[in-house]
């Protein structure tokens, strides 16, 4: 039997907050522009700029520091970490080492033994650094400045996870509250969220933490889950193999699935921190607290309490509905512009899912608009429109959030309720299809439906299928 092994993880998350200027100077923070439009000389690192904090940024740490259960520092300083890359323009990058503005937090996740709290050792904020591209072509590289100076914090955990289950709760939880408050997009694709693990394993039962390693360049929960499963196995290899696991930094290539080593790993003094010296230390009241406090959203668990009693939809449907922050206002706009509730819930899990998928969409980036929502849920409940007519408006809807009641009436698509004149397309319908009245009439239920369908190809898909079933049955 061979030795057990128990794998200990902790995690960096790095997270762009959603400000529209950078933390230290006015520049845009818009992602996608040509490179280096968004830049000016506090970003750029000329020499003799001064940096000025954005207010917004230290609002946005104080929310996602409350919101996970943080200690505020209410004297809390910026710091320089010195090191030499060509994309950290002034040859340091602005952070927070001695006095970190949020300490001693913890979210609760569902763990591989039921619920149990993750350890957040502290939140400080800083600013992000360039991006370096290389070009196949001229054997060089090109530095892009834009996101050099956009506000990030950095979210520390203790190293409380032990499975990659554990790391993906984690971080749907942390992304799941920030998305809440609005103090991100949390993209990972746009690199809006990235995550830093550090592992190390030891033998089951062990007081000591092994070795660990740090694994970068991860952007998606997949390849996060394959590179903790990878690097496990990598590190017990060595341990069986009686050699020793360096302590380094990794970047994970996701297309190989294999990890190589960068650097071997510096500690804090490699930096040579100091205070910064061109900003003020950042001092916090109470007040200033309570306001940040008083200002937080309704999340996720309250909201679905709320859903399941209040509102009266099954709690399979609160936790989709409540799965994305866009889904959640959505449905409560519609429900408030007087739709129902389980009407609305059954558009936003049926149909508005399936077209996310096709589209390949996220929740947020659904564009409609609730109004014309609770319009089409309104033609719906005065039989204006037919459910395969509905449907389709859906599409355009989603699509191109066109108003439901100009395009019905535009395309003439109101569901025909004039009894007399159906009578009339009936009776034809019934005539031309002696075979099928005679199906009817020996006990074949099914072929009521092929005359409904002959009905409805007649009146271009608009008639009222009630009205179609019941004379129907007068008829047969």
């Amino acid at each position: 039997m061979g030795k057990e092994y128990e794998t200990v993880i902790g995690l960096e998350v790095h997270v762009e907050l959603a400000t529209k200027t950078k933390i230290f100077c006015g520049c845009s923070t818009a992602f996608g522009a040509e490179p280096n439009a968004h830049t000016c000389p506090v970003c750029t690192g000329m020499p003799g700029s001064l940096p000025v904090l954005n207010k917004q940024v230290v609002e946005y740490a104080m929310a996602v520091g409350l919101a996970t259960n943080c200690d505020i520092t209410k004297y809390s300083k910026f710091d320089r970490k010195n090191y030499f890359y060509p994309d950290n323009p002034q040859n340091y990058q602005i952070s927070q080492l001695y006095l970190p503005i949020c300490r001693n937090g913890y979210v609760e996740i569902k763990g591989d033994d039921g619920m149990k709290k993750v350890g957040i050792h502290e939140i400080h904020m800083e600013e992000d650094a360039g991006k370096l591209i290389h070009s196949e072509w001229d054997d060089c590289s090109m530095v892009d400045y834009n996101r050099s100076g956009v506000p990030l914090i950095e979210i520390v955990s203790e190293p409380d996870m032990r499975s990659a289950e554990e790391v993906i709760a984690y971080l749907e939880k942390l992304r799941m509250t920030i998305q809440y408050l609005g103090a991100s997009d949390c993209k990972l694709n746009e690199g809006s969220m990235r995550a830093d693990v550090n592992l190390s394993v030891r033998e089951k039962g062990a007081k000591e933490f092994g070795t660990r390693t740090e694994m970068k360049n991860l952007n998606s929960f997949k390849a996060i889950s394959r590179a903790i499963e990878n690097e496990r196995q990598r590190q017990i290899d060595l341990i069986e193999d009686g050699e020793k696991v360096m302590q380094e930094t990794r970047r994970w290539d996701d297309t190989k699935e294999y990890s190589y080593p960068m650097r071997s790993k510096e500690d804090a003094q490699d930096y040579r921190y100091f205070p910064e010296p061109d900003l003020v230390p950042i001092v916090i009241d109470d007040e200033w607290i309570e306001r940040i406090k008083a200002a937080q959203p309704e999340f996720r668990e309250a909201k679905m309490e709320r859903y399941t009693k209040e509102m009266g939809i099954p709690e399979y449907d609160a936790d989709i509905i409540t799965s994305a922050k866009s889904l959640a206002d959505i449905f409560e706009e519609t429900v408030a512009l007087g739709a129902n509730a389980k009407k609305v819930s059954n558009y936003l899990m049926g149909e508005t899912m399936r077209l996310l998928k096709e589209h390949n969409m996220d929740a947020e980036d659904i564009r409609f608009s609730p109004v014309n929502l609770a319009k089409l849920l309104k033609l719906i409940d005065d039989n204006a429109i037919n459910s395969s007519v509905a449907k389709e408006v859906f599409e355009k809807i989603f699509t191109d959030d066109i108003d439901p009641e100009k395009y019905v009436e535009e395309n003439g698509l109101k569901m025909d309720n004039d009894e007399d004149g159906l009578r009339k397309i009936i009776e034809e319908v019934v005539a031309n299809n002696p075979q099928s009245v005679e199906d009817y009439h020996n006990g074949k239920e099914k072929a009521i439906g092929f005359l409904v369908g002959q009905t409805m190809k007649a009146t271009q898909g608009k008639a009222n299928p009630g009205i179609i079933n019941k004379i129907l049955k007068e008829l047969l």
